[in-house]
């Protein structure tokens, strides 16, 4: 038993805190909707990211192959999470016929970073995604242009919604993940003169995919 091993024993071993706090019975949103369907889930999804700044597209594959060289525009090299990560079969194997390589995952060079998601917030228009083998937190962070691949049923209503559902499956996003971010369109900073500055601490573009 190695190290992080004996560590999270002891944590799992320890008394747990708050165990006598009961279930809220009655939620109320932070980001109330009246329509709860799919389909107003996933509009609603669309026009919150497209606020955030993201760009949205919904594509069938052979859609989103063409979207994506699109953006590649030229490059040899991307970073991309594992085939087995994302909701497109063949996907490297068809960048690599078009003469595009994946990169280590901690090449900074590379301009474009191709990702799955875990869950996607109708409410705000974020992205969850899980980090660990196959799937690298730096995947969706160093290049300047990040495509997220998903699919209309990994639309959740709210953050709310997201965690209710960790709850009910013992919270894979922290014991199973190294690492869980939660994406609300480019990175960008207003910190110097209120002047807003794209891409400081992330990718300056997000390009979100839905697959159908």
């Amino acid at each position: 038993m190695d190290a992080r091993e004996q560590i999270l024993g002891k944590l799992r071993k320890a008394q747990q805190p708050f165990t006598d706090v009961k279930p809220i019975a009655d939620r109320r949103p932070m980001i109330p909707m009246a329509d709860l369907s799919s389909a107003e889930q996933l509009r609603r999804f669309i026009s919150e990211a497209e606020a955030l700044g993201c760009f949205v597209y919904q594509v069938t594959s052979n859609e989103a192959i063409e979207q994506i060289m699109e953006l590649i525009d030229g490059d040899k090299t991307v970073l991309s999470w594992d085939e087995q990560q994302l909701p497109m079969d063949g996907l490297q194997g068809m960048l690599e016929s078009l003469g595009v390589a994946v990169g280590r995952h901690d090449d900074g060079d590379a301009r474009v970073g191709i990702t799955g998601v875990t869950a996607a917030l109708a409410a705000t228009g974020s992205l969850i995604l899980e980090s660990g083998a196959g799937s690298y937190r730096s995947t969706s962070l160093l290049p300047e242009v990040h495509i997220a691949l998903m699919r209309a049923e990994q639309i959740l209503l709210d953050l709310e919604s997201w965690e209710e559902a960790q709850r009910r499956e013992g919270y894979p996003a922290f014991t199973r993940a190294s690492n869980t971010t939660i994406v609300s369109g480019p990175s960008k900073t207003a910190d110097i003169a209120h002047q807003l500055v794209k891409g400081a601490h992330g990718p300056r573009e997000v390009h979100v995919m839905i697959l159908r």
